[in-house]
């Protein structure tokens, strides 16, 4: 739902700026400004169903053992009520509550009043101060990037406890998970709603705010584009990335140590599961500045979507492959494990060298070598409302002209080693690999339809030089 990062699909750069681009972008960003029918019902749906999809999934591993089919089954066949089921859910806890509280503020404090240092000694990582993507209404936000920081004090002050003051066990977050899932949705419905109030009363920036007149659409998918607290606090920023990411490899070392504790050992699948994501937040953090140009920033407002989905959907379903694991522990044989690595260390690669080649493209303006080879593109242009013509180009070279979102292919490489390594009796750690697949495919037709009504027969000669979406030769 969020925090995946994205691009435009395809590799463009302004070659014109004038004082009427904010027009332009108005036009071309953002969400939309009326409402059809379809819209309407799946935005009702999500808000209705996301939690209880949520809850079915962390219920289904504390009741029965990760089994989705076992409680539907009991409710048709009348063994069990809702009721029976609900009685068995543990509640929120004050524990749970200071615990998250704890968590949160500690967050706020690294992100708010500790100054990037890791890009004064870390060679290539861009952090400290930087300028995010014009928004528009023409504005451009200055960032306080110090995610990776965050991360690194976070696990130095985690792993100092765990093997030094212990202060807490390892499994606090395994032993509190379900406690812990009220408080998230707690402060999910609470920041969206916050946000939704201040766009209507006190917003950052007037101009960059939508209303549909839909009260549901627009508590969904949000008013403001870059919602503020002071100068540095940004909603989106803070949310798309901490306290949800930062938690993600707490969450899975948190699993790991349970697993430990009950079995005796950590199997090589949790290992896998640890490290392949971790890889993935890892690199989420070290291109914290290259994320402020993707979608999410440039395109999303803030509403329930991103702040109820950072809060509860990310860090609880993103992580059902490590909690799998610890009530059905899988130790995989060389050759599988060995496999799965692989598997998710190639998409890892395809994401992190696509988004690499797009980067350098744009940065040169085409004028670099990819593969050791001149970049090829496409010229195109469109028109703004006032009449202003743009141009851009449009990358078909390297993994760029083997498919228009190959980045997605590897993303997907990835996502579907993650549920390999808990094996196939259960159909639940597969639910990402499901999710992943319907959320980027629909994410490639979204924006080539907004890239089609931008860039009209130039995007036509744009996909008969790229003729597939994910897979060359397939689709």
């Amino acid at each position: 739902m969020a925090a995946r990062r994205e691009k435009n699909p395809s590799a463009e750069r302004k070659g014109k700026n004038t004082q009427n681009g904010t027009q332009t972008s108005q036009v071309q960003w953002g969400r939309a400004w009326e409402v059809d029918w379809f819209s309407l019902a799946s935005i009702l749906f999500l808000l209705m169903f996301a939690p209880l999809i949520v809850y079915y999934f962390i219920m289904s591993c504390d009741q029965y053992q990760c089994s989705l089919i076992d409680p539907l089954f009991d409710l048709l066949t009348g063994n069990k009520h809702l009721s029976d089921i609900w009685n068995k859910t543990p509640t929120l806890t004050y524990r749970a509550a200071g615990i998250y509280t704890l968590w949160v503020t500690f967050q706020v404090c690294l992100y708010v009043f500790i100054p990037d240092f890791c890009h004064k000694f870390l060679p290539g990582y861009v952090g400290g101060v930087q300028e995010g993507a014009v928004t528009p209404a023409g504005a451009v936000n200055k960032y306080e990037i110090n995610g990776l920081q965050a991360w690194i004090i976070t696990h130095v002050l985690w792993f100092a406890n765990a093997y030094y003051f212990h202060w807490f066990s390892p499994t606090i977050i395994f032993d509190n998970w379900i406690p812990l899932l009220w408080c998230a949705n707690i402060l999910g419905y609470a920041v969206s709603t916050f946000a939704m109030i201040k766009g209507y009363f006190f917003p950052t920036n007037a101009k960059d705010c939508k209303f549909t007149g839909n009260f549901f659409y627009d508590y969904m998918m949000g008013i403001e584009f870059n919602p503020r607290i002071g100068k540095w606090f940004d909603f989106k920023l803070f949310f798309n990335g901490r306290p949800g990411i930062v938690a993600w490899t707490l969450i899975n070392l948190s699993y790991a140590a349970k697993q430990q504790e009950l079995y005796g050992q950590v199997t090589n699948s949790m290992i896998l599961v640890n490290v392949l994501q971790g890889i993935y937040v890892l690199d989420f953090f070290w291109n914290e500045a290259w994320y402020l140009k993707t979608i999410d920033i440039c395109h999303d407002h803030f509403g329930w979507y991103l702040g109820w989905g950072d809060c509860v959907w990310l860090p609880y379903l993103y992580t059902l492959q490590g909690l799998y694991l610890v009530y059905h522990p899988v130790q995989l044989c060389t050759a599988n494990a060995v496999g799965i690595l692989m598997l998710g260390l190639i998409g890892y690669y395809i994401f992190r060298m696509t988004n690499h080649q797009k980067d350098l493209f744009r940065r040169t303006n085409g004028n670099c070598k990819i593969w050791g080879k001149k970049t090829e593109y496409i010229e195109c242009s469109y028109m703004s409302v006032d009449g202003t013509k743009y141009y851009s180009k449009l990358l078909t070279s390297g993994f760029w002209g083997w498919a228009r979102h190959f980045n997605y292919t590897g993303d997907l490489m990835g996502s579907l080693a993650y549920c390999l390594a808990c094996g196939f009796q259960h159909l639940l750690p597969y639910f990402y690999i499901v999710y992943m697949t319907i959320l980027l495919t629909h994410r490639c037709i979204r924006d080539e339809h907004r890239c089609f009504s931008k860039y009209g027969k130039d995007w036509k000669c744009y996909t008969a030089a790229v003729p597939y979406r994910l897979v060359p030769g397939v689709f």
